[in-house]
């Protein structure tokens, strides 16, 4: 799952999830979060909140974080990308500049990176008070205590998973839209991912808890739930009941008050005719999809030991858009692999051509210490930088002419909130339409102002690089409507 299919202030959501903190109130302390990386880590660190919360800490306010006035702060880490290590060594330095202006101050490294890096986080960080990993969420409260007692760093990972995060406490960032985890860990064995080895084995929840906290969100008020996995679309194949994922669908679309429902990430080798019938047979499942592909190159997909080729990737994509030709499709490429030639880079983007992604997220390849694609022979960066720029450069153009596909069309959105300062005076409001898009909104002059969780009916004006305009004129007969 990408950290790049999140808007900024959805990444930043978790981080302002203390707004409603009585003013003065600390509790047994006032903390804050600071998350790096996918939706599976903003789902994890609703899950700390929530831990923290139960255990008499308080969420700072924004006005709190900005005047760096919290007794706990927590880093979620991420170890997908090369400088991963790099990125929370710099943000625990940066933490400890704050805590040598408050010697009280405790800071917690959690996540992906803390798994992997726990002792060396320890030695080289002495004034980090825990280090827990991504089993280990329920311990983050008994890790500061003892801190506080021996005030030396409290590390606790753990390689088995004991229970799902999500039978911990969360505190919903949003209150429209919840992040819904139904399995962790993973299965497969590609040779650039260290996910195998932060997150375990796959393992899936039981359908029937998956479906009540659904229904425990949308009666807290959430209208839109994403279905969170590393493998979202092999959910159930532990049981013998491959299946499972499509009928958890169709079950989404059982559920009153559920508006919509969307899911990251599927694997393309477990994207059965059975999903892409729920898919378009429940109306509440969006036409919304992520659908990594990594290379063109059988070459390629091999030695990532991906277990699929690109005409079976085009074959399944080809069946979608027939089963729903509204679906915009993102994707996942890496550029670079270890042993990529030329005639490989042009199968990669052959393939993009043929698939016209509404959006990829494109990435240079980064060696991860652990993963046997670290010790292949690496490929010249210059090499590598110019076959980016060339796929950037492709992809781009696509995305453009989707995003001027929408011109003139009336497009469903739910508003998620203001934009800025400057919008909220100007009564510009932001969302997603029912494809995932983002739109922001020009409110026409006398028109009702949505609040967020609102549905807004309007007319596309202009197309963006990446998201969409609405400025209706309702004299000419364009489209503003708002269902609350």
């Amino acid at each position: 799952m990408n950290e790049d299919m999140m808007t900024e202030a959805e990444r930043a959501s978790i981080e302002t999830s203390g707004a409603e903190a009585a003013a003065g109130e600390r509790g047994k302390g006032v903390f804050h979060i600071h998350t790096l990386g996918c939706q599976m880590n903003v789902h994890d660190s609703e899950r700390i909140a929530g831990v923290l919360e139960a255990d008499g800490y308080v969420p700072a306010t924004q006005e709190q974080i900005d005047a760096h006035d919290f007794d706990v702060i927590v880093l979620n880490t991420c170890a997908v990308r090369e400088n991963a290590a790099e990125r929370m060594y710099g943000t625990i330095g940066l933490f400890n500049r704050i805590k040598m202006q408050r010697p009280n101050l405790q800071i917690a490294v959690g996540g992906c990176m803390a798994q992997l890096d726990r002792e060396r986080i320890a030695k080289r960080k002495p004034w980090v008070a825990a280090v827990f990993g991504t089993k280990n969420i329920e311990d983050l409260p008994k890790l500061l205590d003892q801190n506080r007692l021996t005030d030396k760093p409290q590390v606790r990972v753990s390689d088995q998973l004991q229970e799902f995060p999500s039978q911990l406490p969360a505190a919903r960032a949003s209150r429209v839209s919840s992040w819904v985890a139904i399995s962790v860990g993973c299965n497969n064995t590609c040779t650039f991912c260290i996910v195998p080895t932060t997150r375990g084995k796959e393992k899936d929840r039981r359908p029937g808890d998956v479906l009540a906290e659904i229904r425990k969100c949308v009666a807290d008020g959430a209208k839109e739930v994403t279905l969170l996995g590393q493998n979202v679309n092999s959910y159930g194949y532990g049981i013998g009941d491959r299946y499972a994922f499509s009928k958890l669908l169709r079950a989404c679309g059982e559920i009153e008050g559920l508006e919509r429902v969307r899911f990251t990430s599927p694997h393309p080798a477990a994207f059965t005719d059975d999903v892409i019938a729920a898919m378009a047979e429940t109306p509440n499942v969006m036409h919304q999809l992520h659908f990594p592909l990594q290379s063109g190159s059988d070459r390629i997909l091999r030695a990532m030991r991906r277990s699929y080729r690109s005409a079976k990737f085009l074959d399944i994509l080809g069946r979608i858009r027939a089963a729903m030709p509204d679906a915009q499709i993102s994707t996942d490429i890496i550029v670079g692999f270890p042993g990529e030639t030329e005639e490989d880079f042009q199968a990669t983007l052959d393939v993009v051509r043929k698939a016209r992604f509404s959006t990829a997220f494109m990435f240079i390849y980064s060696p991860r210490p652990g993963t046997p694609a670290a010790s292949m022979e690496q490929i010249p960066r210059d090499v590598v930088q110019e076959r980016f720029d060339r796929l950037v450069a492709l992809q781009e153009e696509i995305t453009q002419e989707n995003m001027e596909s929408f011109v003139g069309r009336d497009v469903e959105v739910m508003i998620t909130g203001k934009l800025c300062k400057k919008d909220s005076d100007t009564h510009r409001v932001s969302g997603r339409e029912k494809t995932g898009v983002l739109v922001h909104i020009g409110v026409p002059e006398g028109q009702p102002v949505p609040e967020v969780g609102d549905f807004v009916t309007v007319t596309v004006t202009h197309a963006g690089r990446h998201n969409l305009l609405a400025d209706p004129d309702i004299a000419a007969g364009q489209t503003y409507s708002v269902r609350h």
